[in-house]
């Protein structure tokens, strides 16, 4: 087996990169694009199986379903670079998405919605509104303004006592609305103070330290 594609099948799926047996959905393989672009971008590795067993580019169509996938489903269009590689006589074909600079990358829906997806791990996950208000305000051009009120302090001091919270635990301590909370929560993150966390169930928030690693768990 070609010895790069045996390193990076036995990476396995993760973060950065994800297999697909074949490519029969555009619009899931935008998904998959959005997910990457905004994240820290990726890589697809088409005619791999979950299992990482190489079962090959049935035909040519593939490439032109990510081709629409990247152009047609995706807002706005992404580019990509791809790479076609012979493994013990089957094609596999490397596809590398880049992480957008300018936050987010839609998906369009079977439903005919635009969706903006993040990569946690190995899976694609829809994107919180929290996670939407904080990339509009970071590719905004005016500056934010913190104000220190009774809240911030609430926050931050139960912070600094427990090492997470949860969007619904801060509205109750708060004592008010999620649209408020969800505000306060993207000001500081705007100014480095907090970072969220996030998978398929829920998001939460913890202080930000430069100096560790992001490893999350529940």
């Amino acid at each position: 087996m070609n010895a790069y594609i045996q390193r990076l099948i036995l990476q396995g799926e993760h973060q950065k990169q994800d297999f697909k047996f074949q490519v029969n959905d555009s619009r899931k393989i935008a998904r998959t694009i959005s997910a990457f672009a905004n994240t820290d971008g990726g890589k697809l590795l088409i005619g791999v199986k979950d299992n990482g067993v190489v079962a090959g580019v049935r035909s040519e169509e593939e490439f032109y379903m990510i081709e629409a996938a990247a152009s047609m489903y995706c807002k706005p269009e992404m580019d990509f670079a791809h790479r076609t590689w012979n493994v013990d006589g089957k094609t596999v074909l490397e596809i590398d998405i880049p992480a957008l600079d300018n936050k987010p990358c839609y998906a369009l829906n079977e439903s005919g919605k635009w969706m903006a997806y993040i990569r946690v791990k190995d899976q694609n996950i829809l994107a919180t509104t929290l996670q939407l208000k904080y990339w509009k305000r970071v590719n905004s051009e005016s500056g934010t303004f913190i104000r220190y009120s009774d809240k911030e302090k609430m926050l931050l001091q139960y912070l600094e006592q427990h090492p997470f919270i949860t969007i619904g635990k801060f509205c109750s301590l708060a004592a008010i609305p999620r649209y408020l909370a969800e505000n306060l929560l993207v000001n500081l993150m705007i100014a480095d103070i907090i970072e969220m966390g996030q998978n398929e169930k829920m998001s939460w928030f913890r202080l930000k330290d430069p100096g560790k690693e992001e490893n999350w768990e529940e």
